[in-house]
């Protein structure tokens, strides 16, 4: 029975919303492609009915807690508080409920467990997933989880992805198509809310597009960006552009708005910068104070100088460096309207619910770990579309901010660009290769992990060489059909004489050259010990006769650029010009004809090298003592006849051979070298197409070699270490393994035990870090005792390429064993240069992997109750986000699995 969705939704849905739940009842998984705020959430709670409607379940996945943590609130609001249930990396609330909220992560996780085409015990009973954000498939660091996610996925179960839009919609649809069931592509670049983009200056507000939305507004194609600021000149204080900017909105009626800046310090000036601003009526006053005190009251902690005033004002800043719970208390005011303008890092785009009337882009570049860039297309587009609040808005409006090194140029071509296509951030980690492992054999994992989306894009992009591969095989098989009457024996045994005769015919050049050598002497000998009367023979560039002319040399005469020419009477009374070079062999054995001394050259001989006129009676007696047999080359050489005879014989065994019965040798010879040639060709070209095709698989062979160096594997099989391996999320569960199962952690107490564990899961890349808390000597020790076994992974994972971290954070760890003994949040956050929220996420971090110790098989079980004893001492406000607990978040760590989800952003 179809549930027919005008019983679910009082409203008329867009023509894409309609598609999508008619795939849905058809059975389909459906990737719906739209604008942010557009609605395609809607196809997600329509998946959600039908999956209750079935008595079934359904999980609805995100990559953020913090979106999960508000899709709990937005469902239980709509479905009942009973019918909702969360899992994130560390919380677990009604985990049996029929809509199960959770981090993508936890899903992955989940699926480690099932063996390929089953439905395992996690996913039992569920109709659907929904893969919110599934554009995060971009992400660098965590985009493979949602690969994961998809190709584990058993085919029952029904996929929704809900995605901004993006240029390879199709790709991803047709990807999903193949390695799980039937898709569609649901695809809208429809707005309901329009966005109006904007160009602010120091001027104003101004349209940054044309009436048609085409091109740059003709107002802004002459505009120029401000200068630089040069050395030693003063900077302009950020203050008045915040300010006058936040003025011009309030003015325009284009409040709330989101000023996106990529910087947490830049963030905080800015609220600061709009001190004298105050951006809300009386009784939003009244209503702010009475929520702001309420939360204050309950987290006194949390209270921030130069944070609580501006609240009160209408103003907040939004970004990683807060604590979490004061983060959660912006983003409820600003969703109840009581906030005007927020401050925030890009990380608020990724999807949590705060649309405003306006997004303010305060820069179109950002830096990166390989240097400043222009913003992507989709990271403009993902930044604008918070823009524009549906069913409050009649339009939205974007504002680019110009700068000295963006101006009008750079926004207009952000704002007409096309989404980024998704690449495939696909890459294996030991985790993935030991729980594969467990479950499924070489062959199977080798098939799952060639069915990720890096594998069919590269498919995609191998298609010519592909092609070309086809096209030389076909070329191989015609050949083949073409020699086939003929034995290959015949053509090697023809290919063999035919070198044979250029073997000899080489040898016959270099003694034929030797022996003329040795008759005529080198050139100098020829022009200057030549004498008129030698007996000589003519045959050269500028003779070429068949065979050598006999003659006498008369006189030598000197040319123009001092080379020398022979005058010579040859012996049928001709006069012959010659250069030195048409000498073919000098007679010395012959005695001088002395009668040349009287004759002199007739002046219609001219000075040209082959230039000849006859002879008259005088010279004719001459001519007649030249002698007219002179000794062959062969007479005076009899090895170069002997090898002209020897090159003669091969010549008569090619003439003879039977290859002459297929056709003319030569032809069939070029055949067989082209033969060899392709094949040669064809090996080259598969080599390189499966080095590239097969990049994911040998990547997988590489871990499993590390694993097996450190006794992970044994037979393709995870060893007990390597199902202690197996059992643990991190990114780098193979060096936290190590760690955990060297003994060195044995002995610490909690605290301690707190701050090991924080070391080998924290990087801090940052090195103008500090603290002024000192780790103990204790943990100092255990740590030391890990350095070689982290040399050892090192060097294994240099050798075979692979780039895991390995991480070993010697000092910011003290803030871990300082706060597991107590201290104060406001003490242990002024003794260190790390933001409030950077100082969370080492603790949550910590916290996770202190709560997947207990779960972890074959550690020692005092290990395990020393790590429960830690998340105790670290399980506390902040850290506990006692804000959500407000909301009936409760925690369990008993029930803690996955990974925790850690935000990024720039500093």
């Amino acid at each position: 029975m179809v549930l027919a969705p005008e019983n679910l939704f009082p409203f008329q849905l867009d023509p894409f919303q309609i598609d999508a739940i008619e795939a849905l009842n058809k059975g389909q998984s459906v990737i719906v492609c739209a604008p942010t705020g557009s609605g395609k959430t809607l196809v997600g709670e329509y998946a959600i009915h039908r999956a209750i409607h079935f008595n079934r379940r359904v999980f609805y996945t995100t990559p953020l807690k913090a979106l999960s943590n508000q899709k709990l609130r937005d469902f239980r609001e709509q479905f009942g508080h009973n019918q909702v249930g969360l899992l994130t990396g560390d919380m677990s609330i009604n985990r049996d409920a029929p809509i199960l909220v959770m981090t993508t992560e936890i899903f992955r996780n989940m699926l480690y467990g099932t063996t390929m085409g089953e439905v395992g015990d996690a996913v039992q009973d569920v109709q659907a997933v929904i893969l919110d954000e599934c554009h995060y498939m971009n992400d660098r660091q965590r985009g493979t989880v949602w690969e994961e996610s998809i190709i584990y996925c058993p085919p029952e179960i029904q996929l929704v992805g809900l995605s901004a839009t993006v240029a390879n919609g199709n790709q991803l649809t047709d990807w999903i198509g193949k390695i799980h069931g039937p898709s569609q592509l649901i695809y809208s670049d429809f707005r309901p809310v329009p966005l109006n983009m904007h160009f602010g200056t120091g001027k104003g507000i101004f349209p940054l597009l044309n009436s048609k939305k085409t091109a740059l507004h003709d107002r802004l194609k002459k505009h120029r960006k401000p200068p630089r600021r040069q050395k030693g000149q003063k900077k302009k204080a950020m203050t008045a552009g915040n300010e006058f900017l936040v003025a011009q909105l309030q003015q325009k009626d284009m409040l709330p708005a989101i000023f996106f800046i990529f910087s947490r310090k830049g963030c905080d000036k800015a609220v600061q910068s709009i001190s004298s601003l105050s951006l809300v009526n009386p009784l939003e006053t009244r209503a702010l104070k009475q929520r702001i005190d309420e939360f204050l009251t309950a987290n006194p902690e949390a209270a921030r100088a130069g944070q609580v005033e501006p609240l009160y004002r209408g103003v907040a800043a939004h970004h990683a460096g807060l604590l979490p719970a004061w983060k959660g208390l912006v983003e409820e005011l600003f969703q109840a309207g009581l906030i005007k303008v927020v401050f925030a890092t890009e990380t608020l785009a990724a999807g949590i619910n705060m649309p405003a009337r306006t997004t303010v882009i305060s820069s179109l570049s950002k830096r990166t770990d390989s240097g400043h860039r222009l913003l992507h297309a989709s990271e403009f587009l993902q930044m604008a579309g918070r823009a524009g609040r549906r069913g409050m808005d009649v339009e939205g409006h974007v504002v680019t901010v110009e700068t000295p090194f963006e101006g009008a140029r750079e926004a207009g071509y952000l704002a007409l660009a096309k989404p980024d296509p998704l690449v495939s951030q696909f890459t294996p980690s030991y985790g993935m290769v030991l729980n594969l492992l467990q479950t499924h054999s070489l062959e199977e994992t080798r098939d799952l992990v060639e069915r990720s989306f890096g594998q069919y894009l590269s498919t995609l992009h191998l298609t010519p060489q592909q092609q070309a591969i086809n096209d030389v095989e076909h070329n191989i098989e015609l050949i083949r059909e073409q020699l086939a009457a003929v034995g290959d024996g015949q053509i090697a045994e023809y290919a063999k004489l035919k070198e044979h005769l250029r073997e000899e015919r080489r040898l016959l050049k270099i003694l034929d050259q030797q022996a003329t050598e040795t008759l005529t002497g080198d050139l100098h000998t020829v022009i200057n010990f030549a004498i008129a009367g030698t007996v000589l023979s003519l045959k050269g560039k500028h003779i070429p006769v068949a065979n050598p002319i006999p003659a006498v040399l008369v006189t030598k005469l000197q040319g123009p650029n001092k080379v020398p020419y022979l005058v010579c009477l040859t012996g049928d009374n001709q006069w012959l010009m010659a250069a030195p070079r048409d000498v073919f062999a000098l007679y010395e054995k012959y005695e001088r004809i002395a009668a040349v001394d009287h004759l002199i050259p007739p002046d219609a001989l001219t000075m040209k090298a082959g230039n000849k006129c006859p002879g008259d009676e005088t010279t004719a007696t001459v001519a007649q003592a030249v002698p007219q047999a002179l000794p062959t080359l062969d007479e005076l050489a009899p090895e170069v006849k002997e090898q002209r005879d020897r090159m003669l014989s091969v010549e008569a065994k090619l003439d003879s051979h039977p290859l002459n019965q297929f056709g003319k040798p030569k032809t069939l010879l070029k055949k067989q070298q082209r033969l060899s040639t392709l094949e040669a060709e064809l090996s080259d070209r598969k080599a390189k197409y499966n080095k590239y095709a097969g990049r994911y698989w040998q990547e997988f062979l590489n871990l499993m070699a590390i694993l097996e160096n450190f006794g992970g594997l044994e037979n393709n099989q995870p060893t007990n270490f390597g199902k202690m391996a197996a059992a643990i999320r991190g990114e780098n569960e193979l060096w936290i393994a190590l760690a955990l199962g060297s003994g060195e952690f044995d002995h610490l107490p909690p605290h301690q035990f707190a701050a090991a564990c924080a070391a080998i899961v924290t990087e801090i890349t940052r090195p103008d870090t500090w603290t002024r808390y000192r780790t103990s000597h204790a943990v100092t020790a255990a740590l030391e005792g890990l350095r070689s076994t982290r040399r050892q992974i090192f060097q294994q994972q240099r050798r075979y390429q692979v780039t895991l971290p390995v991480s070993l954070e010697w000092n910011l760890i003290a803030l871990v064993e300082t706060w597991a003994l107590e201290t104060e949040w406001n003490e242990l956050c002024q003794n260190t240069s790390l933001d409030e929220g950077d100082v969370v996420r080492i603790l949550r971090r910590t916290l996770d992997i202190l709560a997947q110790i207990p779960h972890v098989p074959f550690l020692p079980s005092t290990v395990k109750s020393t790590a429960r004893q830690a998340a105790h001492l670290l399980n506390r406000f902040p850290v506990n986000e006692a804000g959500d607990a407000a909301n009936g978040l409760n925690r369990d760590t008993e029930e803690t699995m996955g990974t925790a989800t850690i935000e990024t952003e720039e500093e």
